[in-house]
């Protein structure tokens, strides 16, 4: 009986296939967290977002303009504020929500939806629109090859700064 079951298990194991795990994203998830600090357990806003990465490509043929982009890759950019917060001149109360941004010739529309699981910008819906914020587009010497975020500041005055290639924006928000 024991010769019949080792026999069994070598002849199933060479029929069993190993998983096929796929490779690393092209373009890979990241979150940023304010307060940035890891000792600051009570965050304010999380982003989570995918880095795609420039490869030589124009950066006007990726992100287009006068167009709303998922800003980053895959699923569009999710913004969650576990504080109220104030953008531009509109209060947006602790939740769940999705960022987009519309890119004009100097400056560039951020755009907080109430959208969420949302895949790129391909159902982008103007009616759930929670805010919109116009901040102008400025021009690095660093250049970045991953779509990046970062925060910065003190307190409740708090800037999200977006880069890729040379390209920066910076939005302020106040947590309330």
């Amino acid at each position: 009986m024991k010769k019949l079951l080792i026999i069994l298990l070598v002849a199933s194991a060479s029929t069993i296939k190993a998983q096929d795990f796929k490779g690393l994203d092209k373009s890979p998830m990241d979150r940023v967290y304010y307060p940035a600090s890891n000792r600051e357990t009570d965050k304010a806003i999380v982003i989570t977002y995918s880095r795609p990465q420039l490869k030589g490509r124009d950066l006007g043929d990726l992100v287009p303009t006068y167009k709303v982009w998922r800003t980053g890759a895959n699923e569009a950019t999710e913004i969650r504020l576990y504080k109220s917060i104030k953008l531009g001149d509109t209060v947006i109360k602790a939740g769940t929500y999705t960022m987009y941004s519309y890119a004009k010739d100097n400056t560039s529309e951020i755009i907080i939806n109430s959208a969420t699981n949302v895949w790129g910008a391909y159902n982008y819906d103007q009616s759930k629109d929670v805010a919109r914020l116009e901040v102008p587009v400025m021009e690095s010497t660093e250049y970045i090859e991953a779509f990046s975020f970062a925060f910065s500041g003190q307190g409740n005055n708090v800037v999200l700064h977006g880069g890729w290639g040379n390209v920066r924006v910076e939005i302020p928000i106040t947590i309330l």
